[in-house]
């Protein structure tokens, strides 16, 4: 037989604060009275009796001036006015996450909002927030949900929705969508305390592996009543007990595997009696003993303390981490990573085990903030050092610039990247880096200071001088090369080709006259080059971009022959004649006489600049590129016809 218990069984912190407030105050003034049942367990209540701490169920059980204590349940506004009245001394021990419902009900109903509780009527907590309301309604479940939706009329009053702290996740969900659907004007207070949840989803998967569950609590308790429920509809064999005069080791020894758990009103000596009746050789799977077990669960952290736990819930503002101790645990998603484009989803899963560092225990709240990232800087000022003593690059995030360079995170430590060694150039901006990840050398280190500085810059310098080392060991005249525009001149434009620059000279940028290489290209223009000259003793190459494929004459010559008729642009007028553009950058001449079927004086008599006219091909020179042309050849050709 093996005996799993889930590490959220016992006293919820609420619970717990209240419970350890009445026996501080009892043993200080001999006795105090608790407004109602200071816990849904008799055995504890007896306990308490027998130290000094007297039950009142009414304010006239209390006498004048008497120290009251409010339990975790909270109570109505009313309640304070009238014990104050009495002059009595409230000690307030009101869970936390029920006083936030306080607040919520007061502030919607001072807003003319109807205050809507999902959970149990009657129940002490239930009827202390109807207290805070104007106007409201309690519904008990799924079915109260659904009826209530359907009697909403469209000129109702707008409503806000709370929910009792103990409600199961599932039936919550469900009522919301119902009332959702109906209501055009609500307002939904997700007041489910994170405890309750977790204390629920554990009991959900150990009902789901176990022969047999135990739940141990109070039949009046809500929240054991609801673990109860859950186990039921996962497990065949269910024991609800409230102590351990309930069970047999008969009934025990019959199953394989058992798991237990126990609302957050049971206390820890009823949960280590029911362990005690498990044989001597029945140990927690874990490798612990129950009471062990139990005593960690109270165990105090510090500040500054790294600890070890689990994931056990995610959301939109942090990770719920369980610790193995009553306070709930969350690591803000800001405390995660220092990386920007940290993916939560992708690196932080339930069931991940999670090392961080506390931040700050809130007793009063029953919470510990956590960081992770601290942790990962701990870790990483080691990995860092390391790489500053071995000269090895590392990578990391870009998160800032700043006036004197850029900030970086690697392995959650903050490098300092001056603007000179960032390998931007000075008239560009700094901020194209933010938000991307880069290699680098840590080039300064002084822990103490926590300063860290790096560069990017020697990084880029070493694999340029490896890529040039293999471009030199490789080139060849009419070798290709993918190539980046690094500056220009009046005589070319410069690329880089891979860690070694060129030189384009200008006649090689364009077929046809250009005054500038700005006319053809800009800096930082990506452009395919081949190796025209190459003088490896000195260093220099040059290079070609225009292709043979792109040469005009090649394109006039693939179109035109000597005969063919082509639509040309005239452009500029001369005493002899006229030159017309046959396609960009082959240009043809109409002498004079080949402009009209009769004596003309100049070309302008005939033609204007810009006109657009048919011409003959009637001479092609390859050898110096020239072209004749003819409109009268087309002016007699027509005459022929006629004839």
């Amino acid at each position: 037989m093996s005996v799993t218990v889930a590490k959220t069984a016992g006293f919820c912190f609420g619970v717990r604060r209240a419970v350890d407030l009445a026996e501080q105050q009892a043993k200080k003034n001999g006795k105090i009275y608790a407004y109602g049942e200071i816990i849904h367990n008799m055995h504890e209540i007896e306990r308490l009796e027998k130290l000094g701490v007297y039950t009142a169920h009414a304010l006239e059980d209390i006498p004048d001036g008497a120290g009251v204590l409010i339990r975790a349940h909270g109570v109505p506004r009313n309640v304070y006015t009238l014990l104050q009245a009495k002059k009595c001394e409230i000690f307030d021990a009101t869970c936390p996450f029920v006083r936030k419902i306080h607040k919520i009900a007061d502030k919607e109903s001072a807003d003319g909002r109807l205050i809507v509780i999902l959970g149990s009527a009657g129940h002490p907590e239930v009827v202390g927030i109807q207290g805070w309301c104007g106007e409201s309604v309690v519904l008990e479940g799924e079915e109260q949900a659904r009826a209530f939706s359907e009697r909403l009329e469209m000129e109702d009053k707008p409503i806000s929705l709370v929910a009792q702290t103990t409600v199961n996740r599932s039936i919550w969900n469900i009522s919301v969508g119902l009332i959702k659907k109906r209501c055009t004007n609500l307002k939904i207070f997700d007041t489910i305390c994170k405890a309750t949840d977790e204390r629920q989803s554990e009991a959900r998967l150990l009902a789901g592996v176990s022969d047999q569950m135990i739940v141990i609590g109070d039949k009046k308790s809500s929240n054991t009543k609801r673990l109860y429920e859950i186990s039921r509809s996962l497990c065949s064999d269910v024991r609800y007990i409230e102590d351990a005069a309930e069970l047999t080791t008969q009934e025990l020894g019959q199953h394989q595997h058992i798991g237990i758990t126990a609302g957050a009103s049971t206390p820890a000596w009823i949960i280590k009696e029911v362990s005690n009746m498990m044989s001597e050789e029945t140990k927690i799977e874990t490798g612990e003993d129950f009471a062990a077990m139990l005593e960690e669960s109270f165990k105090t952290l510090n500040n500054g303390e790294k600890v070890t736990g689990t994931v056990v819930g995610i959301s939109n503002n942090d990770v719920q981490v369980d610790l193995g101790v009553k306070h709930t645990a969350y690591i803000p998603l800001g405390e995660l990573s220092d990386d920007p484009n940290y993916d939560v989803a992708a690196n932080i899963h339930v069931g991940d085990e999670i090392e961080a560092v506390v931040v700050r225990v809130n007793d009063g709240e029953g919470t510990i903030t956590l960081s992770k990232k601290r942790v990962d800087q701990l870790k990483g000022w080691e990995t860092v050092e390391k790489a500053y003593e071995e000269h090895t690059p590392v990578e990391g995030t870009i998160v800032e610039e700043n006036r004197g360079g850029v900030v970086a995170t690697a392995f959650g430590v903050r490098v300092f990247i001056p603007a000179s060694q960032t390998g931007v150039p000075k008239d560009q901006p700094m901020s194209q880096l933010v938000k991307t990840k880069q290699s680098f050398y840590i080039t300064e280190i002084n822990r103490q200071r926590k300063r860290v500085v790096g560069s990017i810059r020697q990084i880029q310098q070493e694999a340029r001088k490896a890529a040039a080392e293999q471009i030199w060991n490789t080139i060849e005249i009419g070798n290709e090369y993918d190539g980046t525009v690094k500056s220009l001149t009046s005589y070319g434009a410069f690329v880089d080709i891979g860690g070694v620059d060129g030189m384009v000279h200008i006649s090689e940028l364009s077929w046809g006259r250009i005054k500038h290489p700005s006319e053809v290209v800009s800096v930082g223009d990506k452009v395919k080059v081949f190796v025209i000259g190459l003088d490896k003793e000195n260093k220099k190459i040059s290079l070609g971009y225009k292709r043979e494929e792109d040469n005009p004459w090649n394109v006039f010559k693939s179109k035109y022959d000597i005969g063919s008729v082509a639509e040309v642009k005239i452009l500029k007028f001369m005493p002899f004649g006229a030159f017309a553009e046959i396609v960009p950058g082959v240009d043809g001449l109409i002498h004079i006489s080949q402009i009209a079927d009769h004596r003309i004086a100049k070309p302008e008599d005939e033609l204007e600049v810009g006109q657009v006219v048919e011409a003959k091909i009637i001479d092609i020179n390859d050898e110096k590129k020239k072209v004749s042309l003819s409109i009268r050849a087309l002016l007699e050709d027509g005459e022929d016809y006629e004839d």
